[in-house]
């Protein structure tokens, strides 16, 4: 009497960090001419749904850098991430831009945020984002050594099969909660690239609140653009290996 051959068990698919679904890539156009490449994530106030990026991805007159629209990939199924959609968002509406930029004492804040029509969403989208629970309300609370991450694409880079992100580790390079040089943000210790613009800065919550419990991460800023010197000798010294993240308390204005 032979046994039946034995059957391998089906492999299940492993729960992804809602993280990684709330921190969506954009592509920019104008028209049908791709631009470029950059990081994003959503931000949701009571019933409200915003993306929110880098300013300068959405307009930047230094560069020349003019897109109507910007795209981004949507989830369809928790289990099965390969079910993606393509989701486009205008940038003007009769001649205005839609999008909302601030500004401080310290000048120009270096982030954007673009109202997302829920009702326009594809069927089926999944969603993960930020609230205003997830923003550091003492600044006393964030350790100076604390390991914090940026989920975002580098140069454009991530999982094209999924539409995943990757996480950098970084850590915190100016004293938390002081404006760093009289502006509205604090500098990072980490690896960027170009395509990281608009990547949101998080810290690992350990005890996340019921609140914060579906997505537990804290927001500590919007990765903008690496810091430099000036005067660095291009052959001579190496780059400082810092970065701007621009305070995400920001988004309370933004998105009144």
């Amino acid at each position: 009497m032979t046994s039946p051959p034995l059957q391998a068990a089906p492999i299940r698919q492993p729960t992804v960090d809602p993280l990684f679904l709330a921190t969506p890539g954009v592509s920019t156009y104008d028209g049908q001419r791709p631009l470029s490449n950059a990081s994003a994530f959503f931000f949701q106030r009571d019933q409200r749904l915003f993306l929110v990026t880098s300013r300068h991805v959405l307009h930047d007159p230094e560069s020349g850098h003019h897109p109507d629209r910007i795209q981004i990939s949507l989830h369809l199924d928790p289990q099965d991430l390969t079910r993606c959609v393509a989701y486009s968002i205008w940038l003007y509406a009769q001649g205005s831009a839609v999008w909302r930029q601030g500004s401080d004492s310290g000048g120009d804040i270096d982030v954007a945020v673009v109202e997302v029509d829920r009702d326009g969403l594809p069927k089926g989208a999944i969603i993960r984002a930020f609230t205003p629970d997830h923003l550091v309300r003492d600044f006393d609370a964030v350790a100076t050594d604390a390991t914090l991450c940026i989920a975002g694409f580098p140069l454009g880079f991530g999982d094209t099969l999924h539409q995943l992100p990757v996480l950098r580790h970084a850590a915190i390079a100016s004293p938390f909660g002081i404006r760093f040089q009289g502006r509205g943000f604090f500098l990072t210790d980490a690896r960027t690239h170009r395509g990281t613009s608009g990547a949101a800065v998080v810290m690992r919550e350990a005890a996340p609140a019921p609140a914060t419990r579906d997505l537990p991460w804290r927001l500590l800023g919007v990765h903008s653009a690496r810091m430099d010197m000036g005067n660095r000798d291009s052959l001579l010294d190496e780059s400082l290996g810092l970065n701007c993240a621009w305070y995400a308390d920001i988004l309370l204005t933004l998105t009144a």
